[in-house]
């Protein structure tokens, strides 16, 4: 499940890190947008649920120094070790350059540069190194954990994958249905042995259907009108589908864009309907090679009028215990 969940607290997430593990989720993975950073939320839980697993997915590469990013990590992967994997990858422009006031250049070589630094600070090593993008000189962790995190790398397209396969610890796939998998699984090429495929689900719980499109069409609108994401779907083939969307959008037609994505690609990109085929569903990613479907649970009128009960309950609904309990 992705954390924090919306409408409770995050000083409150004792309880909800306690839901998900009672009903069967097994990891727990937080994303850093502009919310929550993606620390804070994991470390709360490594203290609070010591039975669930944690990740990022993701954390930019370019919004922390190289040291400050390992310090991070190095101290969650103390605070649970055996239990922490690093995601990594290199966000967008928006969120990098306009709301943090860092340059977005070469985010392919960043994104290279910080893995190969992480994968050497995080081993204990003293790195001293000019890398194409960045230079550290004589930097040694204080606190190195006895337990390396696996470091996992957000990737779209072939050179991104090809990276990931070859260099880290596992892959985080975003924004692509169930059918899309297999087309990027086969460009990781031969891959480290314990490697790691994880996939963030867009989730949306309700059988209210044109609520949940409406939704899906404003999310899909977001985001796959940045370059990086547009490019990802014209390669999984979405280029005819999606072209009347960028287009209204070019022009500036923000409701238009919006109107002209078609049900068939918010249904495949944004699952709803009951807990039971949302669960289904999302059994496809695995079916497909995803080894750690990650639910993005998204607010349905039901939550929305029941508040933090109504959300408890639905974790029960859509986690595996509860299919357990009904057989």
């Amino acid at each position: 499940m992705t954390v924090p969940l919306g409408g409770i607290a995050l000083a409150q997430h004792d309880a909800a890190y306690a839901a998900l593990d009672r009903a069967g989720f097994t990891d727990v993975w937080s994303s850093e947008v502009a919310g929550t950073d993606a620390f804070t939320p994991l470390a709360l839980a490594a203290a609070w649920q010591p039975g669930l697993r944690l990740g990022t997915a993701i954390t930019p590469v370019f919004t922390r120094g190289p040291g400050l990013l390992a310090m991070s990590a190095a101290a969650l992967a103390e605070a649970a070790p055996g239990r922490f994997s690093l995601g990594i990858g290199a966000s967008s422009p928006v969120l990098v350059r306009d709301w943090n006031a860092v340059p977005f250049d070469e985010p392919f070589r960043r994104t290279r540069d910080v893995l190969r630094f992480l994968r050497a600070a995080l081993a204990g090593e003293t790195v001293d190194e000019a890398y194409d993008t960045f230079t550290v000189r004589r930097f040694t962790l204080e606190r190195p954990p006895a337990v390396p995190p696996p470091i996992l790398l957000a990737a779209l397209r072939p050179g991104m994958l090809r990276l990931a396969g070859a260099e880290a610890d596992g892959v985080i796939l975003n924004w692509l249905s169930a059918d899309d998998v297999p087309r990027a699984l086969a460009e990781l090429g031969e891959r480290r042995t314990g490697f790691e495929v994880a996939a963030r689900i867009f989730v949306c719980p309700t059988e209210d259907a044109a609520y949940a499109r409406a939704l899906g069409r404003r999310l899909i609108t977001s985001y796959l009108t940045v370059p990086a994401y547009a490019d990802f779907h014209r390669w999984l083939g979405r280029d005819e589908a999606l072209a009347p969307m960028w287009a209204a959008w070019a022009a500036g037609d923000r409701r238009g864009a919006s109107a002209a994505v078609p049900d068939e690609v918010v249904d495949a990109l944004v699952l709803h309907g009951s807990p039971e085929r949302c669960r289904a569903e999302v059994r496809r990613y695995a079916d497909n090679g995803v080894d750690v479907p990650i639910v993005a649970l998204l607010p349905t009128p039901e939550v929305t009028a029941g508040g933090a009960t109504a959300l408890l309950s639905l974790i029960a609904q859509l986690g595996t215990n509860s299919v357990e309990a009904s057989a």
